[in-house]
């Protein structure tokens, strides 16, 4: 038997959905609270007992862009597969998401709305380094395995994630130019991988 959707899910999914309108065709400045609750047919009061702020709402929506990529891959770490097994279904979901026109669409947005206001970029880069926890996570259990050596796995983290959007993100965000087809992503994966694992593996050798 299948459960109806709970109307205040409905409610939650239909905020959230104007919100991505709104952004896409006004930008963050343009687009009001007001205007949200209006195109999601419910009340101001509504979206603010979901969303505290568009601040909150807006890095909501850039995390379940992440999350629906991720949805069905385990990013747990596993001591019993290769890492460079692990770590290409790690990048290759972040991946996804960069190629994801919402994701660019809205991630412009963002960075329109906070190029002139260092104070909501910090809060912004402060919610969606939280929701990237995972693949620092990650790569710690890999340290702790005895797998990897890095003194700080967050950097690790950042340093090959930034080597992706160098080539994914970046030049298509600044430059306008075109998502990357499936041979250079993967190709661009391949070769972060290379990088890190020269950096960051220790060899069976000398694990403990």
């Amino acid at each position: 038997m299948t459960i109806p959707q709970r109307l205040t899910d409905r409610k939650r999914e239909a905020i959230v959905a104007a919100a991505i309108a709104e952004f896409r065709d006004n930008g963050f400045e343009v687009t009001s609270m007001d205007k949200i609750a209006a195109t999601a047919g419910v009340s101001k009061r509504t979206v603010y007992n979901h969303f505290p702020s568009k601040e909150e709402l807006f890095a909501e929506i850039l995390h379940q862009l992440w999350a629906s990529t991720v949805a069905q891959l385990d990013v747990s770490y596993a001591s019993d597969r290769p890492l460079r097994e692990q770590l290409r279904g790690l990048l290759e979901a972040k991946m996804k998401m960069m190629a994801d026109a919402n994701f660019l669409d809205l991630a412009r947005v963002a960075i329109a709305a906070t190029i002139h206001s260092p104070a909501r970029a910090q809060d912004m880069v402060t919610r969606l380094s939280q929701r990237e926890e995972g693949f620092t996570q990650w790569i710690r259990a890999a340290q702790e395995d005895g797998r990897l050596a890095c003194k700080d796995p967050a950097f690790a983290a950042h340093q090959i994630q930034g080597m992706l959007k160098a080539f994914a993100f970046w030049p298509q965000i600044t430059l306008g130019q075109p998502i990357l087809d499936a041979a250079v992503q993967a190709s661009v994966i391949e070769s972060a991988i290379d990088l890190f694992l020269a950096g960051y593996e220790v060899s069976p050798a000398a694990r403990p």
